[in-house]
């Protein structure tokens, strides 16, 4: 006979109800993993990542950025609407011409990991 406070699972028992329990209290709303795996999608475009990597180094408009990565200003422009809206990049109006820099450390931050991961 199972034991009350475990868990089958396949055909053997492999988990215990206090650490199920224990996880559980751990793990973030269901809200919250949905926004982190938006985040997440966010970066898994190549032209967004080198739009980040350009703005590690400068704030810089459209047009630097467009000539800069080969792209149009288009191109740029709809990949810079969704950092932004990710919270990713800030901008800043000076005249008719909209500066872009990275919103804050936690985005270079994330890529650095990012890349020391996949290169170790």
């Amino acid at each position: 006979m199972a034991d009350p406070n475990s868990v089958e699972c396949c055909d053997f028992l492999c988990a215990h109800e206090e650490i199920i329990q224990k996880v559980k209290t751990t793990l973030p709303s269901e809200d919250t993993l949905y926004d982190l795996t938006e985040l997440f999608r966010v970066f898994s475009d190549s032209t967004r990542i080198r739009i980040l990597y350009v703005l590690f180094e400068s704030e810089m408009c459209v047009c630097d950025i467009a000539a800069l990565l080969g792209l149009t200003q288009s191109a740029i422009s709809h990949q810079l609407r969704a950092l932004k809206n990710a919270r990713l990049v800030k901008s800043r109006r000076d005249g008719k011409t909209v500066f872009y820099s990275l919103a804050d450390e936690h985005v270079k931050t994330i890529i650095d990991q990012g890349l020391e991961h996949i290169l170790e």
